[in-house]
């Protein structure tokens, strides 16, 4: 399951996206405005993003050329969603750093599609190594070094330490990581975040200080 942006505001269009998108497994959360968009994007990095181009505070193709100067989104997966279908138009899109681009009307079955295909694409791409103090996770080997030593994890214990350092200096709340590990909400329910915290902290060592507890919110890598 995949986190997924929704930046647009029509709300037909919206409901389109984030219906089908759930329906394909996915969570979602929509946008109709760019500031919205940049506010929440501060807090958590989603996995990928549809950005319509014609939005009411900025067009998508200057918020797609902020994304790409900016490290922590620079190989965040775009998708532009278009009513213009000229050539040029969409040639623009896909110069200012788009992955990809979808002309309105779309299909429900081809949103799905190219949503799959960049993921897939994504994933392969993905950096070999997330490098981060003296913690060095290999995504090729699915491996975890501490100062040179192997760490062995659980799955969710990978998935939860990458989860933290990839959205680092960012505060994840138990809910964020709960949909994002576990791929399902658990209202209220801390107690299994928690516990992995714990015996994550106490697998990586003296490294586990670098995992920081937020008070009545989450936690954060920094």
């Amino acid at each position: 399951m995949a986190l997924i942006y929704i930046v647009e505001d029509d709300e037909s269009i919206q409901e389109i996206e984030a219906v089908a998108l759930k329906s394909a497994g996915h969570e979602t959360l929509v946008f109709s405005d760019a500031k919205s968009f940049y506010s929440k994007l501060d807090q958590i990095l989603p996995d990928l993003v549809l950005l319509d181009v014609m939005l009411p505070d900025e067009n998508g193709n200057e918020i797609i050329k902020k994304l790409r100067t900016r490290p922590e989104t620079r190989k965040l997966p775009v998708i532009m969603v278009t009513a213009k279908t000229s050539e040029m138009d969409l040639v623009r899109g896909i110069e200012n750093g788009a992955d990809d681009y979808l002309k309105k009307p779309f299909s429900v079955m081809e949103l799905i599609s190219r949503v799959k295909a960049l993921l897939r694409r994504t994933v392969s791409e993905q950096d070999e190594k997330i490098i981060f103090h003296e913690i060095e996770i290999n995504n090729v080997r699915h491996s975890l070094q501490v100062a040179g030593e192997e760490v062995t994890l659980t799955y969710k214990e990978h998935e939860l330490l990458k989860y933290l350092i990839i959205n680092k200096g960012n505060v994840l709340t138990r809910d964020q990581i709960m949909s994002k590990v576990w791929g399902t909400y658990y209202e209220g329910e801390s107690r299994t975040v928690d516990m992995h915290i714990k015996t994550l902290r106490h697998k990586l060592g003296k490294a586990g200080e670098y995992i920081k507890t937020v008070r009545n919110v989450g936690y954060l890598a920094e």
